[in-house]
């Protein structure tokens, strides 16, 4: 048994185009249950509707924002980074007194033990960090070289801190805020910030050097303390506000060059 089916005219679409086809020849096919199935004709695009494909929007200030956003993400990632590794050699250091207090452990061996582990878990450290913040590291270490070296028997190192500490930093603060007026050979760095490291660097080296003589380590001449300090600031911030910070880092230069000078004039 056969059925007789007749093809009718169908639309196709093609480059855009409506082709109508002629029907041809009748044919006979086979009676099946496949063959009784009405299939569905093929979906015909809309040749009015133009499905266009744009590229998100981006202002002029999409890179900048895009930097200034990944450079605060680092801060950021950096700063818990290193709360994470301080509060896990504080524990280490904790869990080995806490032995040592009950008699578990030697305290020899204790010691022996965090001196091995706390390096270990430092550089297992490294990893978590997106970069190494290298003015801080220059800042902790000047710390440590005074430390060191000068101590509290000397007035050379508390200057050469507070020259760093207080006036470099508050330079950079005054300069930021009201740095309008920049110096002509240098236009990274303002009058107001040069003027405002000068006199707080001065200021804060006075104070400190105040401080220590009260509590009987220093012994000074305040006349000539005071003339001193004075250069040493002078000096500091000429140096503070040279174009050389590609080169050298201001928490390199600026207790560096203090230090000279403040040690040619005290001399210890």
């Amino acid at each position: 048994m056969s059925l007789l089916v007749s093809t009718r005219p169908t639309l196709s679409f093609r480059s855009n185009v409506y082709l109508l086809r002629r029907p041809t020849t009748t044919t006979n096919l086979p009676l099946s249950s496949a063959s009784l199935t009405p299939k569905p004709p093929p979906p015909l695009p809309n040749p009015r509707v133009h499905i266009l494909h744009r590229a998100p929007y981006t202002s002029p200030c999409t890179p900048r924002a895009t930097s200034a956003a990944a450079a605060a993400h680092t801060i950021f990632h950096d700063a818990g980074a290193a709360a994470a590794v301080l509060a896990g050699a504080y524990a280490l250091v904790s869990a080995f007194d806490f032995l040592t207090q009950r008699n578990l452990i030697q305290q020899s061996l204790s010691r022996k033990l965090v001196h091995i582990l706390s390096g270990l878990f430092f550089m297992a450290s490294w990893p978590i960090f997106r970069e190494l913040l290298r003015g801080p590291l220059y800042y902790v270490l000047i710390l440590i070289l005074c430390a060191l070296i000068f101590w509290r028997e000397s007035p050379v190192g508390l200057i050469s801190l507070a020259m760093m500490c207080g006036g470099d930093g508050i330079a950079d603060i005054i300069g930021r805020r009201f740095g309008s007026l920049k110096i002509p050979y240098n236009q990274q760095k303002s009058w107001a910030g040069s003027i405002s490291m000068f006199i707080f660097g001065f200021l804060i080296s006075i104070g400190m050097l105040q401080y220590y003589s009260v509590l009987g380590y220093l012994h000074l001449d305040w006349v000539q303390t005071v003339q001193k300090v004075a250069l040493v600031s002078l000096v500091a911030t000429v140096v503070e506000s040279l174009p050389t910070t590609e080169v050298v880092d201001d928490n390199i230069s600026v207790p560096l060059v203090s230090m000279a000078v403040a040690f040619s004039m005290f001399g210890y």
